[in-house]
């Protein structure tokens, strides 16, 4: 056997290494990260994206249209460039809604880059609260906030609005609003609302570990809140309900039970029944943290509309939040072990069974309305009404009303919690149920024959809508996806 003599195999050794490079497939060399220092209160999105390119990159992508039909009930702002009209969708909402803003114009949503861009496009009678409407909208409402005061909330929206720069006018959330310019790490932005309902549930945040935070800095916005009014119904403020809840069970009982518990809470007047309510919006995070088997699972909301993806040599938290119906179920498989097709149909699965739950609990709910219309006429008409029975009717109906809201205005159609969606659902339609027998039970005491079908007058409040005439599409009307509905 020969020898190899040393050089010999060093000489191998360096044309073997060379060959990638002869190839054209040798790895870049590493370069050195350049250290880019973020100025406090820096919100342009662009001098952090000197820092943290991959991200800036991938939080721009917000702005683009994403591929059409991924998603059946949360479309979005997708390639097909429609608005997608919620009342469309679910008629019943229009009459439940018909009073304020929310019964003229109310869209799904077309995600971050569009914040205040729908805002502006929206039916006026939307941003009559005032300034305060851009409170989860814009990365400069900590800013306006602690500058105005109290005038912040009740000043006319667009007078707010311009005392934003023109360049970031329509700015949705950036960087600013989740991350330390100093070292990137997630911190709470919002301290007037979030943090307060943090305090308010004495949670101790010095306990919070990084997950929480990766949680919690999308609920700065992605809940629910009522604005407050004085008695010229100016807005005066603005809160999360989570009064009366715990960290991991924020409620809906504790939620109502707070709107209810003060006059100021009710934000508007609804047009059939003629009573001063107050609303929920989209509460993901509440549904999400009560009890969920992924939020006991220790799981974040970044987990699921972020995931980790691979740049380059890198891994990053993907900035372009979405659903993970419309990223292919890519964050679902970094722990599920099926695949993506079986992982999609499990999420339509209970996106279909509340679906129908929601048509269920809101076709109810609207008949009380319409049961209370019937019962206010005949008292303009003299007649009696057994006074016991209408309170416990309309008792029951509230806890109705904000129960079908809260589910109809959560985003991820029960997906979040689906037992608790179900829960949720479930008793509203039980609430309903009894406050019509209560109120079928008054009219027939004072002589008044309800016919066994109420008429819900749809067209009345689904069709011409606001200043733009906004019509009914019934091309895009969610039908019961089990067909028991249409037997009501």
């Amino acid at each position: 056997m020969k020898t190899i003599k040393p050089f010999m195999l060093l000489v191998a050794v360096a044309a073997v290494s060379a060959l990638p490079a002869i190839w054209g497939c040798a790895p870049k060399k590493a370069e050195p990260v350049r250290a880019v220092q973020i100025a406090d209160g820096d919100i342009e999105p662009a001098n952090w994206g000197k820092a943290f390119p991959t991200q800036f990159e991938m939080w721009k992508k917000t702005e683009q249209p994403e591929t059409p039909g991924k998603s059946r009930y949360k479309k979005g702002f997708d390639a097909d460039k429609i608005t997608y009209d919620k009342l469309s969708e679910y008629p019943y909402m229009a009459l439940l809604f018909n009073g304020w803003g929310f019964g003229i114009e109310y869209n799904e949503p077309k995600g971050h880059a569009n914040m205040v861009r729908d805002q502006l496009e929206v039916d006026s009678s939307r941003i009559k609260a005032g300034g305060v409407c851009l409170t989860c909208k814009t990365p400069y409402a900590p800013k306006l906030e602690k500058e105005m005061g109290a005038a912040y909330y009740k000043t006319p929206f667009k007078e707010v609005l311009a005392k934003i720069p023109e360049n970031h006018k329509t700015l949705g959330v950036a960087c600013i609003d989740c991350h330390n310019n100093q070292d990137l790490s997630l911190k709470i932005s919002r301290e007037f609302t979030l943090g307060a309902a943090l305090k308010d549930m004495g949670v101790d945040r010095a306990k919070l570990s990084r997950q929480d935070m990766r949680s919690l800095v999308c609920a700065q916005c992605h809940v629910t809140y009522n604005i407050p009014k004085d008695q010229d119904m100016k807005s005066v403020g603005v809160f999360f309900p989570w009064q009366g809840s715990k960290w991991g069970t924020i409620s809906i009982e504790n939620i109502i039970k707070k709107i209810r518990s003060d006059p100021a809470y009710g934000e508007w007047k609804q047009s059939v029944t003629g009573f001063k309510l107050g609303f929920i919006r989209h509460p993901e995070f509440e549904l999400f943290s009560n009890n969920s088997v992924h939020w006991k699972a220790a799981a974040s909301c970044a987990d699921c509309h972020m995931p980790y993806t691979r740049v380059g040599a890198f891994k990053a938290s993907d900035h372009r939040v979405m659903s993970p119906l419309k990223g292919d179920m890519k964050a679902c498989t970094q722990c599920h072990p099926e695949k993506a097709e079986w992982l999609r149909e499990q999420v339509t699965a209970i996106q279909d069974r509340t679906a129908s739950l929601m048509l269920r609990s809101g076709y109810a709910t609207a008949t009380v309305a319409k049961l209370f219309e019937t019962v206010h006429a005949q008292q303009a008409q003299g007649k009696t009404i057994d006074k016991a029975l209408y309170d416990r009717a309309k008792d029951f109906y509230e806890e109705a009303f904000y129960r079908c809201v809260f589910i109809g205005a959560e985003n991820s159609v029960g997906f979040h919690n689906p037992t608790e969606a179900m829960r949720v659902l479930g008793d509203a339609i039980a609430f309903a149920a009894k406050s019509e027998a209560l109120l079928r039970q008054a009219l027939a005491k004072a002589g008044v024959d309800v016919p066994l079908t109420v008429n819900l007058e749809l067209n009345k409040y689904v069709d011409q809508r606001g200043e733009k005439k906004i019509k009914f599409d019934p091309k895009i009307e969610i039908k019961d996806p089990y067909g028991v509905q249409v037997r009501f």
